[in-house]
């Protein structure tokens, strides 16, 4: 979802309790912090946002934190654990170094499984991501399958998407990270794939400004990009079949069912395995930190916390007031980070700020899967029940997107 910043006067007004809320303009739902901007947003009678709505559908559906989702989960990982009953592996689950597939491997690990953590290298992590990975799996005796890009290649690649003047520049790590999962999967004969992703902490959004799939890859690349793509692992439309209606790999998020903390979980990371917080949601690798930090904000007017800071308030782990004051305060921005960003991909200071200044474009410019999704969307419904698919992309990506609501 692309969240438009708000302007700093804004923050300045303080958060009443009334139905219909404006600062500047600007309605904000009165359950959360979400505001008008949001792409695709509607408020019912009560001043509530359809996203807030959605959260509270999906909690009915999977009995999340409930005695429902905790039986859910316990069959699920029963069916697990007969699958595989007497193999070194019984699950896979990504792992970047953060909080949720960081605590993810824990759980699997509590739960009796035994999982094969898999990681997707794209060679922008931080030393606190590698270190966080090392500590865990080594406390917990969970072996790691990883796949490196080459440096080139992935330099290449984000090159291209920021050439290209598009919000994605790191959205080749987020589908090649899937694929990588269903790659180690399939060698090693597992079923499940095991996902650290929290719609109660997280959210879930239809598509913004920031939609990718591995049509819209090639297509960037194709037009910006300067060296082949031989170690990067695409996921093209057939392949993502291949490993959904084929190989019948499932995908499941256990934090679904359960009752699940992000701060207690880190808590417990760092009591437990010595585990380094890295200083905010998703910037445990450099590229996501520049990303969230620095060009969503500066190029797009975008800011993404309002995810997390949202969920919080839903939660009531946080205020109104106190989240859309720090949603209302510059992100932190790593010391030397657009340096690190211009040296690393060959960028020099004029074509950086020329970019920069460039008018943006959208992901609806280019070649993509969407309409097929859109036109598949009751196969993807059906997938998705039987976890073959995540539910977040049958509601992200299978409903159409309005063009207007997506244009920066």
């Amino acid at each position: 979802m692309m969240a438009h910043s708000p302007a700093v006067a804004v923050a300045e007004a303080p958060l009443s309790s009334a139905a219909d809320i404006r600062f500047a303009n600007v309605r904000i739902c009165t359950n959360c912090i979400y505001d008008e901007r949001v792409p695709q947003i509607r408020f019912d009678e009560a001043g509530v946002c359809n996203y807030c709505r959605q959260i509270d559908d999906l909690k009915v559906q999977y009995g999340t934190g409930s005695e429902k989702g905790s039986r859910t989960f316990d069959d699920i990982v029963g069916a697990i654990k007969k699958a595989r009953r007497g193999k070194k592996y019984d699950c896979v689950i990504g792992v970047s170094g953060g909080t949720d597939s960081s605590y993810m491997v824990y759980l699997a690990k509590e739960r009796g499984l035994r999982p094969l953590a898999v990681h997707y290298d794209n060679t922008w992590n931080t030393a606190i991501a590698t270190q966080n990975i090392r500590k865990v799996l080594s406390a917990l005796d969970v072996d790691l399958y990883t796949h490196v890009v080459d440096n080139n290649e992935s330099n290449d690649i984000v090159r291209a998407f920021f050439k290209a003047g598009v919000a994605e520049i790191e959205a080749a790590t987020d589908l090649a990270l899937a694929e990588v999962m269903y790659r180690a999967a399939s060698k090693y004969g597992v079923r499940y794939v095991l996902e650290g992703h929290s719609f109660v902490t997280e959210g879930i959004t239809p598509v913004g400004n920031n939609y990718f799939d591995g049509k819209y890859i090639k297509s960037i690349h194709a037009m910006c990009g300067e060296r082949p793509m031989r170690t990067y692992p695409l996921m093209t439309f057939e392949r993502f079949l291949w490993w959904t209606c084929v190989a019948c790999i499932r995908k499941i998020r256990p934090f679904w069912y359960l009752d699940y903390s992000k701060e207690e979980a880190r808590s417990f990371l760092e009591r437990k395995f010595g585990w380094q917080y890295y200083g905010g949601h998703h910037l445990e690798n450099r590229l996501t930190a520049f990303f969230h930090s620095v060009y969503l904000p500066q190029k797009f007017g975008g800011d993404l916390r309002n995810n997390t800071l949202a969920a919080r308030v839903r939660m009531g782990t946080l205020s109104r007031h106190e989240a859309w004051a720090e949603y209302n305060t510059p992100p932190r921005v790593e010391e030397e980070l657009v340096s690190y960003f211009k040296k690393r991909l060959g960028i020099s200071d004029a074509e950086y700020e020329r970019i920069m200044a460039a008018e943006p474009r959208s992901w609806h410019e280019f070649p993509t899967y969407k309409k097929r999704f859109e036109r598949l969307r009751p196969f993807f419904a059906v997938l998705a029940k039987a976890n073959l698919v995540p539910m977040s992309f049958y509601l992200k990506y299978c409903f159409p997107a309005k063009i207007d609501e997506v244009s920066p």
